[in-house]
C-alpha cells in the first residue's frame, strides 16, 4: 500500500484511538496518555518540517475538538514537531540517516527509540500542562503530572510499537 495512504487512514486511525479509548485512561488522576504523539514521531526523518507542522496542527485541532481545550493539543503537537528536527540532528548515528529512514523501534531499536521519544514526548506534556495550569501557581503538581504522563505515554507508545511494527 502506498505510504501516503497508509499514513492518512494512520491519521484517522489515531484520532479515533485517542478520543475514543486513551480520553478515560487515567492513572491515579495524574498520568495520561497521548497515544496520538507516536503518529507524529514516526513519520520519515527527512520529511519537510512546515508540512510535519501543519500536520500536527490538525491533529493536536482534532484532539482539542473531543477535549475541549481550546487549541492547547495544536499548540504542544507542533512545538514538538518543531523541536523533532533539531533533536533528530542532535542524536543522529555515525552514519547518517538512510534514505526514507523512519525513527521507529523496529528499525532502530528500543534503546535509540526511547532516547528520541522521551525528550520530545516530555516537551510535549510539559506545554501542554504548563498553559493548561495558567502559571505557576501549582507548579510541582503540574511538574509531577508532566513526568508520569510522560512515562506512561512513552511506556504505551514502546508496549505499541513492538505490537504493531513490522520487522
Amino acid at each position: 500500500m502506498n505510504f501516503n495512504v497508509v499514513k492518512t487512514i494512520g491519521f484517522f486511525l489515531f484520532l479515533l484511538v485517542q478520543v475514543l479509548l486513551f480520553k478515560n485512561v487515567v492513572l491515579f488522576h495524574t498520568a495520561f496518555c497521548f497515544l496520538y504523539v507516536v503518529y507524529l514521531l514516526t513519520f520519515p526523518v527527512e520529511t519537510n518540517p512546515l508540512l510535519m507542522m501543519a500536520i500536527a496542527f490538525v491533529m493536536g485541532l482534532g484532539v482539542d475538538i473531543f477535549y475541549d481545550s481550546m487549541g492547547l493539543h495544536a499548540m504542544a503537537s507542533v512545538f514538538m514537531v518543531y523541536v523533532r528536527g533539531y533533536w533528530l540532528a542532535r542524536i543522529t548515528p555515525q552514519g547518517g540517516y538512510d534514505r526514507n529512514s523512519l525513527p521507529t523501534l523496529a528499525m532502530n531499536g528500543v534503546q535509540w527509540f526511547v532516547v528520541y521519544a522521551l525528550p520530545l514526548v516530555f516537551l510535549h506534556h510539559a506545554v501542554l500542562f504548563f498553559a493548561e495550569a495558567g502559571g505557576a501557581d501549582y507548579f510541582w503538581f503540574t511538574f509531577f503530572k508532566v513526568l508520569m504522563s510522560t512515562l506512561f505515554t512513552v511506556v504505551c507508545i514502546v508496549i505499541s510499537e513492538m505490537i504493531f511494527s513490522r520487522q
